[in-house]
């Protein structure tokens, strides 16, 4: 038999892996004929390549140097401090940079602001919104200052831009003497202090090079400064009463449901209650009618009952009167309703206890709310 010739290189390779390329061609041939066969290996390979991506997204480090397959989850030592590499510059769409809050200061006001008195405002609740006392706004509104329930819609307000008094300076005014005035428990010195250091009197008078001039018919604020109290006199009736009138317990009760609008204060020997037109009011106590109509100083129709025991309550804005003067009422009896009479802004029921002549806070004598 003659001699066989010697195959190349590449002839032995072809003849070696021809087996191996067949068992390749019929496997891809099952897979492209087994369609559930190739979306599970889809699968796995997709499931692959997201904990791969969850693993770099996570910041865990794979210790190269260390056992292979180990995870290395540490945390630094207190010595060592990893910073985080900085974001590539295509990924700056993902990572915003904080927006700064500031926070600006309060802006006092350098002006007195003239307010219009709404339906349901009250001296108190006008104060909370413009962010000054109640007796602030009463000393720059002196038609209010003896009586906050003059307060009537549509009422021109001076709104000070302080706490404080403020005061317009009349000829021969000087800072001393108004300091001296307003300083109420502090010292002269205090308010004339606050008072040149004020913005609003800077703009108004002159303060430079040391000196003091004060502008007449300007207005001078006083931050912090209070205005002396004059308490109210006020008459109780004094007729004398029937002997079978009825005599309080001096033990009140509440004379309306509804919602505390203005409490008891120096300026207010009240409190206020809101309920709408029309609501019931009661006698706090037992007593003898001895007012009951129309009255001039801005509680519009008003009962004042005397209780025959030192005690009188007045119940004033009322809208209907049930009562007349020289009857006899018991403790919860109808009287009248509530209304927006005389100087009101809404409706509400004023209510006044007064003892020898002085207002006493309703609160502490009435059951607790």
């Amino acid at each position: 038999m003659p001699d066989q010739p010697e195959l190349t290189l590449l002839a032995r390779l072809r003849v070696w892996g021809a087996p191996y390329l067949i068992a390749v061609r019929d496997f891809l041939g099952d897979i492209t004929d087994d369609m559930p066969l190739l979306t599970r290996i889809a699968s796995h390979v997709g499931l692959i390549l997201l904990m791969m991506v969850t693993i770099a997204a996570s910041g865990i480090q794979i210790n190269l140097n260390g056992e292979k397959g180990t995870v290395n989850t540490a945390p630094p030592s207190d010595d060592e401090i990893t910073l985080p590499d900085p974001a590539p510059e295509d990924t700056a769409a993902f990572f915003r940079s904080p927006i700064p809050v500031t926070n600006a200061p309060k802006r006092v006001r350098r002006d007195v602001i003239k307010y219009t008195v709404q339906g349901g405002d009250n001296v108190s609740s006008i104060a909370e919104d413009f962010e000054v006392s109640a007796d602030s706004i009463l000393w720059a509104n002196g038609k209010l200052e003896d009586n906050p329930d003059m307060l009537s819609v549509g009422q021109a307000l001076n709104i000070p831009p302080v706490s404080g008094v403020l005061h317009t300076v009349a000829a021969g005014d000087t800072l001393k003497s108004i300091a001296e005035k307003y300083r109420g428990k502090k010292t002269a010195d205090a308010i004339i202090q606050n008072i040149v250091n004020l913005e609003f009197n800077q703009e108004r008078h002159d303060f430079k090079d040391g000196a003091i001039n004060l502008t007449a018919g300007q207005y001078l604020m006083v931050p912090g400064g209070s205005k002396p109290y004059q308490p109210r006199v006020v008459s109780a009736y004094s007729g004398p009463l029937p002997a079978t009138a009825a005599r309080g317990t001096g033990n009140f009760g509440w004379p309306v449901s509804g919602r505390i609008t203005q409490k008891f204060w120096t300026r207010h020997p009240g409190i206020d209650v809101g309920a709408p037109t029309g609501t019931p009011i009661y006698a706090a106590d037992s007593g003898y009618i001895v007012q009951s109509g129309w009255s001039n100083v801005g509680y519009g129709n008003m009962i004042l009952i005397n209780h025959g025991n030192g005690y009188l309550t007045r119940y004033g804005h009322l809208s209907k009167l049930n009562v007349e003067i020289g009857e006899s009422v018991k403790k919860g009896q109808l009287i009248g309703r509530v209304g927006s009479t005389g100087n009101s802004t809404g409706p509400h029921l004023h209510f006044e206890i007064i003892r020898g002549g002085t207002h006493r806070n309703p609160f502490g004598l009435l059951p607790g709310r």
